[in-house]
C-alpha cells in the first residue's frame, strides 16, 4: 500500500449466509466478538472448497458470537464468508476470480525447476540459530536471536545460502518460461515494475507454512498489538533491483499486519531500506520525528520484520543486483477488529502522541485549577 492508496491482494468470491435463526439473528449485524473463546475448539476447513485459506475460518472462528459456535460447519464458513466479503466490492471479487484463473493457468504449464523448494524442509531452509529459537518456542528463545536497532524493527538470520541460491535459481528459471512462452504475468503491487509473485507458480503452500509456523511465533511475541499472533493469510514475492530492473522504492506502507523482508543476493551496492515511523491511515502522511528514522543496509539471508504501517521506502541500487523475498502477512481477526475501533496510540506514533499531550494538557489543567482554588482558600 503506498501512501496514497492501497494494493489489495485478497481473493474472496461471492457467497451467501444461510440457515436457521441462530445463523439468521448473528447474520443481520455480522459482526464478531471483540474478544476470542479462547475455549472454544475450532473446527478444520481444509477439506472445503473455500474463496479464502482455510487457516482464516479457523482463526475467526474463536471470535463468533456464542450463537453461532454450535451450529454447523457450512453455516459458520458462510457467515464467516459473508464477513469477510465486505471488504471487497463485487468489483474486486471479478478481479480476485480471474486472478485465480490466471494462477490455475500458470501452475498447469509451468514446470519448477527445484521441487524441493516447494514444501517446506526446516533442516535445509533455516541458520540453526533459528531453528533452535523457533523448536523452543519461548519468549526469550525467540529474543535471544532478534536484535532491535530502532523501536519495532527487528533484524535476525533465517535462511541458509544454499536456500536463497536455490530460490534465486527458482525464479530465474520461472522468468525465462514466461519470457519463452511470452505470457504476461502480473507483478508483485502496483510500485515494482519488476518481481515475480511467489504464489502464482506454486510456492503458496510452502509460504503458507513459512508464515503460521516460523513468522507467526516471532509476531506473537513482538505484534500482538496489531494481531500478530491471529496472521492468517499472505501475499508473497521477490523484487528486483538493478541494472535494468527497478532502482529505487517510494515511500509507503505496505498491506499487511506484519512484513518480512529478506535479501536472497545477488551482489550489490546501495539499497538501503529507510524507516521513517508508525502510522495508522489517518496519520500515514504526517511529518517524521528524530528518533523514527532509521537506515537499514542488506545482508544476504537475514531478515527485517516490521509492521505493515512501519512508512518506509528503498534508495537506488547503485550497482550489481539485489533480489529481496516480502512476505505480507495478514491477519482477518485484526482487520475485522479495526473497524471498530478509533484509538491505535497502542502501535501508531502519532496517535501515541496525541494520546500523552491529551494527558499533559489534563494534568495541566488539573494542577493550574488546584492552584485557583488555593489561593481562594487562602484569601
Amino acid at each position: 500500500m503506498s501512501l496514497q492508496g492501497s494494493d489489495r491482494r485478497d481473493e474472496p468470491s461471492s457467497g451467501s449466509a444461510g440457515g436457521n435463526g441462530a445463523v439468521a439473528a448473528a447474520a443481520a449485524s455480522l459482526r464478531l466478538r471483540l474478544n476470542p473463546n479462547k475455549e472454544h475448539k475450532p473446527d478444520g476447513y481444509e477439506d472445503m472448497q473455500l474463496d479464502f485459506s482455510p487457516n482464516i475460518f479457523s482463526s475467526l472462528e474463536r471470535y463468533l458470537p456464542p450463537s453461532m459456535l454450535n451450529v454447523p460447519r457450512d453455516e459458520k464458513a458462510n457467515f464467516m464468508r459473508e464477513i469477510l466479503l465486505k471488504y471487497l466490492p463485487l468489483g474486486e471479487r471479478n478481479r480476485a476470480q480471474k486472478h485465480r484463473e490466471y494462477r490455475e493457468r500458470i501452475i498447469a504449464n509451468y514446470q519448477p525447476l527445484h521441487r524441493e523448494l516447494y514444501s517446506v524442509d526446516p533442516a535445509t531452509f533455516f541458520v540453526p540459530t533459528f531453528l533452535r529459537a523457533i523448536n523452543d518456542n519461548t519468549e526469550q528463545s525467540i529474543r535471544s536471536i532478534v536484535s532491535e536497532p530502532s523501536p519495532g524493527i527487528f533484524i535476525f538470520d533465517i535462511f541458509q545460502t544454499h536456500f536463497c541460491e536455490l530460490l534465486l535459481s527458482e525464479i530465474e528459471n520461472f522468468e525465462k518460461w514466461v519470457n519463452e512462452t511470452k505470457f504476461r504475468i502480473m507483478r508483485p503491487n502496483t510500485m515494482n515494475k519488476f518481481g515475480a509473485v511467489l504464489d502464482d507458480f506454486g510456492l503458496e503452500t510452502m509460504l503458507d507454512k513459512l508464515m503460521e509456523g516460523f513468522i507467526r511465533p516471532l509476531s506473537r511475541v513482538f505484534f500482538a498489538e496489531v494481531g500478530g499472533s491471529t496472521l492468517d493469510s499472505h501475499h508473497g514475492f521477490v523484487v528486483e533491483y538493478g541494472k535494468d530492473r527497478d532502482v529505487d522504492l517510494g515511500f509507503h506502507v505496505d498491506d499487511s499486519e506484519v512484513t518480512l523482508n529478506v535479501c536472497l543476493g545477488k551482489q550489490f551496492s546501495g539499497g538501503e531500506l529507510f524507516f521513517r515511523g508508525i502510522r495508522c491511515e489517518k496519520h500515514v502522511n504526517t511529518g517524521t520525528h528524530s528518533e523514527e528514522i532509521f537506515d537499514y543496509s542488506h545482508v544476504l539471508g537475514r531478515a527485517v520484520l516490521h509492521r505493515g504501517r512501519h512508512r518506509h521506502g528503498a534508495r537506488a541500487t547503485t550497482s550489481g543486483n539485489r533480489v529481496n523475498l516480502l512476505l505480507w502477512c495478514r491477519s482477518s481477526v485484526f482487520r475485522e477488529m479495526k473497524r471498530y475501533q478509533k484509538d491505535f496510540s497502542n502501535w501508531c506514533g502519532e496517535c501515541n502522541r496525541e494520546k500523552k499531550e491529551r494527558q499533559r494538557s489534563t494534568v495541566a489543567a488539573t494542577k493550574l485549577d488546584l492552584f485557583r482554588r488555593q489561593g481562594e482558600s487562602t484569601a
